[in-house]
């Protein structure tokens, strides 16, 4: 009886690897995009390319593969990379029909989704327009100029204290800045996060939802496996969206209780309750704010963090930087800072190599299909287009791999073509909405901690492993930490 047992679970088990097999196979034979060049295991399974995902390395896989196949490469047996400059311009130009692909759907947990994860072009475009006004550089130097500069201070004081009696992590600090700033913005409230020197419960709680958001979009049988789990690790980090949900339902209350003037969405919320066509629900603030949160800390820390270690390995750069802020006057705002040619270059040239958004913006080619770099895309395959190779194209950016910050210190010599790619913020309409306000971030914070940490140099433990970017859809180092020292 045992034996009969043992043999029919043998013959289930060949059944299945049988049906696997035949499976792989099939697509290889079938697949739509076989024309096009690429490793030959990209015609049967996309799983290779999931490993670089959740290794962090995709951006590096993908790279390899332009260099190696050509500007044009098929990386899955539904998906197509893109790093022709006319082929970019094609997909994220206005109004060409490349929607944004499934995988921005399957990262909303919210009810509704945000401006983040849209896909109907017109929903959202009818979402940006409500939000514009309040993210022009005008309504954010009126309304929060102040509040940006103050945290940066701040910021500065905790970096400066722990340089000065050793060693500072400027990834701690930024991060908790650029998270205590948009908190603030989004929410009305602080998260006090620079006073505790620590993320709070509700960062962390986000921190596991992202987490989890990327095993589900990558590996799905094994998130639905993880919902059974009793463990109860496994179930905190299942957990964690419930936290997330109930601090955005109770920032969307305060909103409504506070008045206006209390955070960015009190204007936005007045506009779209004159306008019963555009009324934002409960859930759509839910919604925008957590994205707000996940899509302005991490962005704007990273970025500075790189700009300070970018500046640091060049004594030379650094005490130019420093001679142009301190001439500034003591009462500068972003304005004055938005005039210095040398802090943007070097902000500029650090978004090139190091901004934080470096990986993929895949995108759903439309029904009819498009020619891209010479190949017949079919419709409804992923393309995808990423800053990292853009960013790195010999014939756009000469010694690509140079942080070289003249390429932006006189506006008239950067090319048409320069432009075009320079994508540190995304493409198209959908261009972050909120690079207004990551500049006015990323120049007061970087002129308040030059100007007032002047001589300060690398830590003796730095090294440019530790720096080595990851990549999880947004960019960060390997190391986890970029530490200075005024000692």
């Amino acid at each position: 009886m045992m034996g009969s047992n043992f043999l029919a679970l043998g013959y289930g088990l060949l059944a299945f690897v049988a049906i696997v097999l035949a499976r792989i196979i099939v697509t290889g034979v079938t697949c739509p995009i076989r024309h096009v060049p690429g490793p030959w295991y990209t015609r049967f399974s996309h799983y290779v390319l999931k490993l670089y995902t959740l290794t962090g390395r995709r951006m590096y896989h993908v790279h390899s593969l332009h260099q190696r196949y050509g500007p044009v490469v098929r990386i899955s047996p539904t998906e197509v990379a893109v790093a022709d400059p006319e082929g970019f311009v094609a997909i994220h130009k206005i109004g060409a029909g490349f929607l944004k692909g499934p995988w921005y759907a399957a990262t909303n947990f919210a009810p509704e989704p945000g401006i983040f994860a849209m896909v109907d072009p017109k929903k959202h475009a009818k979402r940006r327009k409500l939000f514009a006004r309040a993210f022009t550089s005008a309504s954010l130097r009126q309304n929060w100029g102040s509040v940006v500069r103050n945290k940066a201070e701040r910021a500065v004081e905790r970096i400066k204290a722990d340089a000065i009696n050793g060693t500072a992590d400027v990834l701690k600090w930024w991060t908790l800045m650029a998270t205590d700033v948009i908190a603030h913005l989004s929410f009305g409230e602080s998260f006090d996060m620079l006073e505790l020197g620590e993320k709070n419960e509700y960062i962390k709680a986000l921190e596991s939802v992202l987490v989890m958001v990327s095993i589900h979009n990558e590996l799905p049988a094994l998130y639905h496996l993880a919902r059974l789990l009793p463990f109860k690790s496994i179930q905190n980090v299942l957990a964690a969206q419930d936290a997330v949900d109930s601090h955005a339902s109770k920032a969307a209350t305060n909103l409504r209780r506070n008045g206006p003037s209390a955070n960015l969405f009190g204007n936005i919320l007045a506009e779209s309750e004159a306008d019963e066509k555009s009324e934002l629900t409960k859930d759509h603030i839910q919604a925008e704010a957590g994205n707000f949160i996940v899509a302005g800390s991490d962005t704007t820390s990273i970025t500075l963090t790189y700009l300070v270690w970018a500046v640091l390995k060049r004594p030379d750069l650094q005490a130019r930087l420093e001679e142009e802020l301190a001439g500034v006057d003591d009462e500068f705002d972003d304005a004055a800072l938005e005039r210095l040619p040398l802090l943007n270059a070097v902000i500029d040239e650090t978004l090139r190599l190091y901004g934080a958004a470096q990986g993929n913006l895949p995108r759903s080619v439309p029904p009819g299909g498009a020619t891209l770099g010479g190949y017949f895309i079919p419709g409804g395959t992923i393309v995808e287009t990423q800053a990292y190779t853009l960013h790195r194209n010999p014939d756009v950016y000469p010694d690509p791999l140079r942080f070289d910050e003249t390429r932006f210190l006189n506006p008239d010599s950067v090319t048409r073509q320069q432009k075009q790619l320079f994508s540190p913020w995304g493409a198209g309409t959908r261009t972050c909405l909120g690079v207004h306000l990551a500049r006015m971030e990323l120049r007061l914070a970087t002129a308040i901690f030059f100007r007032n940490c002047r001589g300060v140099r690398l830590a003796d433990n730095m090294t440019d492993n530790m720096m080595e970017m990851q990549n999880f859809f947004l960019i960060s180092p390997v190391g986890h930490h970029c530490d200075v020292t005024l000692r």
